[in-house]
């Protein structure tokens, strides 16, 4: 019998980029959840902020090659992966020239925000999604962490739920209080479309917000994890009129957590029997 595998995404981890709580919890949680005798994937950006010769990162030349379709662009995929040598842990990279090689993470030298970030994200996201088929690592849990992560709920549950690899997969999103205000662009519905993305999917981004992106993410997954304690105030409503799982972030997280996900795939185990 395998071990249970379990993917994070996240948009930052320590030591490669910090930005908030983010960053350590999915620094450590993987690492605990390895310890407590599961198996592990690790996923994040390869921003330019990642210095790649201090953090010995190196191209996966297998992972890498293949292109995304963007709007009507095609982007190569470049797939880099380093090692957290104390924690036995590695961390996969997803990189882009154009969208990933800045100084930046998701604002310029004048605080504005990056108009492509909506391309940013749908390319990362789906590289994920294409990396691990390449991988051929069905996960039983995929945990995302992060507005740059959102779309994966919706993805798993609309253009891969038939794929193998997913169908089993449940899918946990962490809310952080991110406090942002931004919106995507009026094409961002129509690039996500272009995916092959179903109409009904669609009706979830009735606007482009950063909020809205979360809000989808919590209705498409099967679990949700409250981590900051104030969130945006449409989220906190969402949450309390969700029939949804949510689990409460504690200091004892990553026990909590392991936890929580024995109990999600007991849950798939007699729903499959």
């Amino acid at each position: 019998m395998r071990k249970p595998r379990i993917l994070y995404v996240s948009q930052e981890i320590t030591p490669y980029l910090s930005q908030g709580p983010i960053a350590d919890i999915c620094r450590y949680l993987p690492q605990g959840i390895q310890e407590r005798g599961k198996e592990i994937r690790t996923f994040m950006p390869r921003f330019g902020v990642v210095n790649e010769r201090r953090n010995q990162l190196h191209e996966v030349i297998r992972l890498s090659g293949m292109n995304l379709i963007i709007g009507e662009n095609d982007h190569p995929l470049i797939i880099k992966v380093a090692s957290i040598q104390n924690a036995r842990m590695q961390v996969y990279f997803i990189d882009n020239e154009e969208y990933f090689q800045r100084k930046f993470v998701f604002r310029d030298n004048k605080n504005k925000f990056y108009k492509d970030n909506e391309d940013r994200t749908i390319f990362f996201c789906r590289g994920v999604m294409e990396t691990v088929k390449k991988l051929g690592w069905a996960p039983d849990i995929i945990h995302c962490h992060g507005w740059m992560t959102s779309l994966i709920p919706m993805y798993v549950k609309s253009i891969y739920k038939e794929h193998p690899l997913f169908k089993n997969s449940k899918v946990v999103f962490s809310v952080y209080d991110h406090d942002l205000d931004e919106e995507f662009s009026d094409m961002f519905v129509k690039k996500i479309r272009m995916d092959g993305v179903p109409a009904d999917e669609l009706k979830l981004y009735k606007d482009s917000s950063i909020s809205t992106l979360n809000a989808a993410a919590i209705h498409r997954s099967d679990a949700i994890i409250r981590v900051s304690e104030t969130l945006n105030p449409a989220l906190e409503k969402l949450l309390l009129k969700s029939s949804k799982r949510v689990l409460q972030h504690d200091d004892n997280y990553i026990e909590t957590y392991s936890g929580f996900y024995d109990e999600l795939m007991e849950e798939e185990s007699v729903l499959a029997n």
